[in-house]
This record gives structure tokens, sequence and C-alpha cells, in this order.
């Protein structure tokens, strides 16, 4: 990105509309590009994914599809369990230690 442009953000809505009028094919990808004032490479990219993915296209900024989030919040309570294990095993290793004598002479 060049020094002065901002990253711009697109909704569902907006990408739905655009592949909407690509599709229609009354227009040139070019022509809706410069109304839309983005680069016609990301409507061909915004085209793909939609064509791949349909209505679960453009989940938004954050946000995953259901079944991908489901996992990504199991993997991160796998973890968090994996090291609350380890935190009792060392706990229980220091507190099942039997106390030192203490040899006095």
């Amino acid at each position: 990105m060049a020094k002065g442009e901002e990253h711009r953000y697109f909704n569902k809505e907006f990408k739905l509309e655009a592949v909407r009028l690509m599709n229609e094919g009354k227009r040139s990808v070019d022509d809706i590009a410069r109304d839309l004032d983005i680069h016609p490479n990301q409507l061909h990219q915004w085209r793909r994914k939609y064509r791949a993915d349909m209505e679960q296209a453009f989940p938004g900024k954050g946000h995953l599809k259901s079944p991908e989030e489901e996992l990504r919040r199991l993997q991160r309570e796998n973890e968090d369990l994996r090291e609350e294990k380890e935190i009792l095993k060392k706990a229980l290793a220091i507190f099942t230690k039997s106390p030192k004598k203490n040899i006095s002479s």
C-alpha cells in the first residue's frame, strides 16, 4: 500500500452486490470496478470466494464460519486444560514430597 493510503473494509452486502453486478454480465468488470472505486482484481477475487462458498462467503472481519469457529474455540480450551493439568501436576509433586528431617548436631 502506498504511503497515505488507508485500508478499506467492505461489508458482506457490498461484496455480494458487486458479485451480482458481475454475474449479470450487462457491464464490464472494469466499469463496475471503476464505479465502485476498487481494483478489478478485487472483484474477481470476491467472485471466486462467492463461487466457492456461496452464502457462506464473506463471513466478516474476525468472524469465522461456524464449524471453524467452534474448532478454534475447542483448540483454545484444550490448550488451557493442558496448561492447568501441568500446573496441577507440579503442585501435586510439591505438596506430596515428604518433609526433610532436620538433623541437628
